[in-house]
């Protein structure tokens, strides 16, 4: 898996990148990733955040910028750890998952606070049957509301909207951002976690890739977290951008009802 980006930098600034793996305990995990301003390289600060977010950050001149990231991981991880703190902080409302927007709503839906493995069946399906996959239909300053409003949306949207709800219905959520073998069309993916029976479990509302073989980037709130791309103080343009994420051998099947955990 990895990513091709190419960014235009017209006025001096500070970027931040969000596109190398999140740790991945016992596997083997073979990457490279290079950045390449106007052909010559730049060593970038790592910035280690919770959950093993990776921010590389370096300030940039004005130019043509090159970025290069390829991995490989053999074997699969343990479950992403459960904290009290997380339990706590992804019940509250945040920028772009309004959780107290959606109380009413969300009770009037789902009911009040059943069983937490059927209420992220219900509100995946929900939100799956309720959304249209639309590339290009919403704005990066959409919210929940916004994408409920809209009635369509692309991953981010989907995953926000879930997110949402559950925390309306008080099972803690959050957004993961991944590499997914079997997206159609390919390109970072935005998937929601929920705590379930014990573990995160995760949710994909948009059915695009199997969730067996997601690969965890950065973890938060909602996608002011996870961006893969933060630009402070200058000017820039996002020229190209192609990422891949492939898996040896066929992809699994996946099914609604299943509590899968990213691994």
């Amino acid at each position: 898996m990895g990513a091709e980006i190419e960014v235009e930098i017209t006025e001096p600034t500070t970027l931040e990148f969000q596109i190398a793996i999140a740790p991945h305990p016992r596997t083997e995990v073979f990457e490279s990733l290079s950045f390449v301003l106007n052909g010559r390289p730049v060593e970038p600060l790592e910035v280690s955040g919770a959950h093993g977010n990776r921010i590389h950050k370096f300030d940039a001149a004005v130019g043509a910028l090159r970025v290069d990231y390829a991995a490989t991981i053999v074997g699969q991880t343990d479950p992403a750890p459960v904290t009290d703190y997380d339990l706590s902080m992804y019940l509250r409302p945040s920028r772009y998952a309004e959780a107290d927007k959606f109380y009413g709503f969300a009770a009037t839906e789902f009911g009040t606070y059943g069983d937490s493995a059927t209420l992220l069946e219900n509100v995946s399906s929900w939100v799956g049957t309720r959304l249209n996959y639309v590339p290009g239909s919403s704005d990066p300053i959409d919210g929940a509301v916004d994408t409920l409003l809209a009635g369509e949306g692309v991953c981010r949207d989907f995953a926000h909207l879930v997110v949402a709800l559950l925390r309306a219905v008080k099972v803690p959520a959050r957004l993961v951002s991944v590499y997914a073998p079997g997206l159609y069309p390919m390109d970072f993916h935005a998937v929601a976690e929920a705590y379930v029976k014990g573990q995160w479990r995760v949710v994909d509302a948009t059915l695009l890739a199997p969730r067996q073989t997601l690969v965890r980037i950065a973890t938060g709130r909602d996608a002011s977290d996870t961006a893969f791309l933060d630009n402070h103080k200058g000017q820039i343009e996002l020229k190209r951008l192609v990422v891949t994420a492939v898996v040896d051998g066929d992809l699994p099947s996946d099914s609604i009802d299943q509590l899968v955990s990213i691994r």
